[in-house]
């Protein structure tokens, strides 16, 4: 059975798992559905088309499906869905999406969401994030599984963040960045490649050296960028890592985040 407190107001047609706690003052619209042992602490605004997965916290103050900041928005009714087992804290907002954007957002599994981050609307956002403090996305962006975002730190729209990314605090990201990229500085530059995360995922010496030496000759060797870029593209048989970072240039349709050097 669900709890749902007295104080709460959840709407008819809503579906609320087993075992879920609606804590007291939270709203729930009729079109949610809220998977099983969840918690949404209190004062828990959801709406639109908003799902849920299961054994999501979720802290006071979040709202979730309010309507897209988009100036082409016209009421529609359209999707937020959220994974299983994420932890949302405090004034934490997701938009839906719009219907011009596909009208879904997005959000994967086990993802932390720091008090006053926001997913704007059309994103889609990968599993095993972490969203510091305040951290920002635009539009339409594209975050991949195990990224990092900074705190303060905001996303310009339709940008796209590759796998395994770690993003500094305070940053401004106006161009795509690399799977398993370091990007950092006021307008985001790449600083190198996200050791810490790749050593955590279990990338062994050998695959590191690999890996770092594409870097070096793609984006400190001599000559134009895209003359580096077609005389390492042979590599990405060398390791999965490198040919997943040269598959995220290939589909670019924007800016790519380069070192400082090449700005």
């Amino acid at each position: 059975m669900s709890k749902i407190d007295p104080s709460a107001r959840v709407e008819d047609g809503a579906m609320i798992g087993e075992g879920t706690e609606i804590g007291p003052y939270c709203i729930i619209g009729p079109h949610v559905m809220i998977g099983r042992n969840c918690k949404l602490i209190g004062h828990v605004h959801v709406t639109a088309q908003t799902t849920i997965g299961d054994d999501c916290t979720i802290y006071p103050f979040v709202s979730l499906g309010t309507p897209p900041q988009s100036l082409g928005y016209r009421g529609e009714l359209t999707k937020l869905t959220i994974g299983s087992g994420c932890t949302i804290r405090e004034s934490v907002t997701m938009n839906a999406g719009t219907v011009a954007g596909g009208g879904i957002t997005t959000v994967g599994d086990r993802g932390y969401f720091m008090n006053c981050s926001h997913v704007g609307h059309d994103c889609h956002v990968g599993n095993d994030v972490i969203f510091a403090t305040s951290a920002t996305l635009g539009g339409h962006a594209e975050i991949g599984d195990f990224v990092f975002i900074g705190g303060l730190s905001a996303v310009h729209q339709f940008t796209r963040i590759g796998p395994q990314v770690m993003v500094g605090g305070v940053c401004g990201v106006r161009d795509d960045i690399i799977p398993f990229g370091l990007a950092n500085g006021q307008y985001a530059v790449l600083e190198g490649l996200n050791l810490v995360g790749m050593k955590r995922r279990k990338f062994t010496k050998q695959r590191l050296a690999t890996v770092r030496a594409f870097y070096q000759k793609l984006f400190h060797g001599p000559g134009t960028f895209a003359e580096r870029l077609e005389t390492v593209r042979p590599l990405a048989g060398e390791d999965p890592a490198i040919a997943e970072i040269l598959g995220f240039i290939g589909k670019g349709k924007r800016p790519l985040c380069l070192p400082a050097i090449e700005k």
